[in-house]
């Protein structure tokens, strides 16, 4: 069993590998790529070196520090340790990671679990396939009954099983609020007390900004979009920040957070091409939310800068509208 479940591990990270095109991830969004993975000895397994090393990879998350293969050196490890579910949950979030990342594609998540579908003789690993299969088909339930089965709060309770568990109990709070009823206030205190771990993770920041609402919901949309600004998960979560601001669903099309615009700002001022710029102006021409204005203030820092200022008064004369007003304003400095 051991061999076949390693084989099939294996197959995991290659199609991971595949789906990117054979790249590594960006350097970008990996913060924790210094970081130096705890020591473990294959040549010298025993539980208790196994479980300290797991408990120290838990620490590098918590100090968000996530970076790629830390989900299938973890799995590794929990399959060496005889524990298939925990080893499965933890293949599994190194694919949904890069999922939530925009490096894989829905459907490679779909074949990975698959794949381990077609191990034999481990009930266990059957059992686990199936119920991660019915979280990502979003299928809460049965997600749910079968998550529970392996996943115990006492033994990790920021552990990935836990928070797929916490996911199910939100998504179907959350559907009988819709119907008048309360969100599990339980659930979602244990959602928010995990969010360290999972700084990096875009999908624990989308699955709270769909539950929660008002700012602790566009916290949680901002932090998705900043992890993944191209991700499959940041459109959703910019319409949620649209909402929020009081704007149609689909100005979030337009909506840049505050890093964003702050991100865009700093590659036009240090390559000294304002044409960079051009990226803000629809954010620019909506009515009055937080997003727009504080663009609006940013952009008025800059038109001490003489190839700034021509930049506004050239777009400022072609504008109309509420976007000529916006441009004239900052033309002013």
């Amino acid at each position: 069993m051991k061999t076949k479940f390693c084989s099939l591990m294996f197959v995991i990270f290659v199609l991971a590998v595949s789906a990117c095109g054979g790249r590594s991830f960006p350097s970008e969004t990996r913060p924790g790529q210094n970081v130096t993975l705890p020591a473990f000895n294959e040549e010298n397994v025993n539980l208790p070196s196994i479980l300290r090393t797991l408990d120290e990879l838990a620490e590098v998350e918590r100090a968000g520090a996530w970076f790629q293969g830390l989900g299938l050196t973890e799995s590794n490890l929990r399959e060496s340790a005889g524990d298939f579910p925990g080893a499965i949950a933890a293949a599994y979030k190194e694919l949904s990671w890069a999922y939530g990342m925009g490096f894989l594609e829905k459907k490679d998540l779909e074949q990975g679990l698959s794949n381990l579908l077609t191990i034999k003789g481990e009930d266990s690993v059957t059992a686990t396939t199936n119920a991660i299969s019915a979280f990502l088909n979003e299928q809460w339930s049965e997600a749910s009954i079968g998550l529970v089965r392996f996943f115990n709060e006492k033994d990790e309770p920021d552990g990935f099983g836990r928070w797929m568990i916490l996911v199910c109990a939100l998504e179907l709070s959350a559907r009988e609020h819709t119907n008048h009823g309360g969100l599990n206030r339980q659930a979602s205190e244990a959602y928010k007390s995990i969010r360290a771990r999972y700084a990096q993770f875009p999908e624990y920041w989308y699955r709270g900004a769909k539950a929660f609402s008002g700012t602790i919901a566009a916290e949680f949309a901002e932090n998705c979009i900043n992890s993944s600004p191209n991700g499959p998960f940041a459109p959703e979560c910019r319409s949620i920040l649209a909402s929020f601001a009081g704007l149609r669903i689909e100005d979030g099309l337009s909506i840049r957070t505050k890093r964003e615009i702050e991100a865009v700002i700093t590659q036009s001022v240090n390559s000294g091409n304002p044409q960079f710029l051009d990226s803000l102006m629809p954010l620019i021409s909506l009515p009055d939310n937080p997003y727009t204005v504080y663009a609006v203030g940013a952009l008025r820092a800059l038109t001490n800068i003489s190839r700034f200022q021509d930049y506004f008064n050239a777009q400022a004369a072609s504008a109309k509208g509420r976007l000529a007003e916006r441009l004239l304003y900052i033309c002013r400095g």
